[in-house]
């Protein structure tokens, strides 16, 4: 990998953490806990069309770890690595199949994927079947995130194809 790709995947790195800690800021008015729009996965869903998916990675783990890190909540690593990687899998998967100009749809899979990830994560560490009667609400909450993130991926990709 060549430095002046290493630079471009910081900025989005970096692009993506700010994100994430400005959007930390705003109060969530949804009465369920954990939901929440997930502006930093713009950056995601940008990648995986335009980079290789180990590179997606490593945006990804620095983001999430290091968003862990800045927001105080270490416990939040664990259910993010699990969304992460269950969102990073099918969208990598769906790149293939879903055309740059319907990058929305694979971003909806990909909220669909990280609230099942998320999920996972929380019936391993509590061992409460209970939880799955959120389920529902995250997977709608995560699909309409997964709409908005991608449709704006979807308007960045083309202005930012000459970098």
């Amino acid at each position: 990998m060549d430095v002046k790709r290493l630079a471009r995947l910081g900025m989005l790195t970096a692009a993506a953490l700010i994100i994430f800690i400005v959007e930390l800021q705003i109060p969530n008015p949804f009465p369920i806990p954990g939901i929440k729009l997930g502006l930093a996965n713009i950056i995601t869903v940008y990648a995986v069309y335009r980079y290789k998916a180990y590179e997606v990675a490593m945006i990804v783990g620095v983001r999430i770890t290091l968003g862990s890190v800045f927001s105080g909540n270490i416990m939040a690593l664990f259910y993010s690595a699990c969304g992460s990687l269950f969102c990073l899998l099918g969208m990598i998967f769906l790149k293939r199949i879903i055309e740059k100009k319907h990058i929305w749809l694979a971003s909806v899979f990909g909220g669909f994927l990280h609230n099942t990830g998320q999920m996972a994560a929380a019936l391993i560490v509590t061992q409460t079947s209970s939880l799955l009667l959120y389920y529902p609400f995250l997977v709608v909450s995560g699909c309409l995130a997964g709409l908005f993130t991608g449709l704006c991926a979807q308007m960045i990709l083309p202005r930012l194809k000459g970098l």
